[in-house]
């Protein structure tokens, strides 16, 4: 079974992520590929970003500046696969979704992970620039983010009373996006198992500087 992390990137009052998180965590749940852990940023008061090479303490090790910090790398570490659950704020993720992924440092928790996202907007494009944003982030993470993402516009009319969606292709794009992420993440945690692939000795130093060629 698959340890699935859910990181909820909205925190403001009245989101609209709550009219979709009922759903689709119970469909998390039920699926026996994953053992789901909600990780709700409202709950996890991360200050912003401003971890040193000193604050970190021994890299190998790492103590960083607060162990609410550590805390959440070690969380992080301990994810085979990702789902990301974000609004679109000004063509991209939320403030509070970037800094908890810049946090994660330098542990590299998210190497070698797939990465999947459900993206929402109250408009008609239901987020898919946050998706396109988010991937570039998961890309130099060295996360694997996926093809496919489920897109939820006009969030606030997609849910009927019991909190399913009125569209029928919602759950059909849901059944391909956890499909998707069980079979890339035993792949990769097959891989990781087994040592194939990169390995962190095989990067620079942090402290070594990338200089393009000329």
């Amino acid at each position: 079974m698959l340890n699935l992390k859910v990181i909820v990137g909205s925190i403001r009052p009245g989101r609209a992520a709550d009219r979709l998180l009922p759903w689709l965590v119970g469909r998390a749940r039920a699926d026996e590929r994953f053992a789901v852990d909600v990780l709700d940023l409202r709950d996890w008061a991360l200050p912003m970003f401003a971890e040193t090479r000193d604050t970190i303490g021994n890299p190998a090790d790492p103590s960083y500046s607060r162990p609410l910090i550590r805390r959440w790398n070690a969380t992080i570490a301990d994810g085979d696969a990702f789902l990301f659950v974000t609004p679109e704020y000004n063509h991209s993720i939320p403030g509070v979704l970037k800094n908890a992924l810049d946090s994660v440092f330098p542990s590299g928790a998210f190497r070698k992970k797939p990465a999947a996202t459900v993206a929402y907007s109250a408009g008609p494009i239901g987020g898919a620039r946050a998706v396109e944003q988010l991937a570039l982030i998961a890309i130099e993470a060295e996360m694997a983010p996926l093809r496919h993402a489920l897109l939820i516009p006009a969030v606030n009319q997609a849910f009927d009373r019991d909190g399913r969606p009125n569209n029928p292709a919602t759950d059909a794009v849901a059944d391909v996006l956890f499909g998707d992420l069980a079979w890339w993440g035993e792949a990769l945690r097959y891989a990781r198992a087994r040592g194939l692939g990169p390995n962190d000795g095989d990067r620079p130093a942090l402290s070594r500087p990338t200089v393009a060629a000329s």
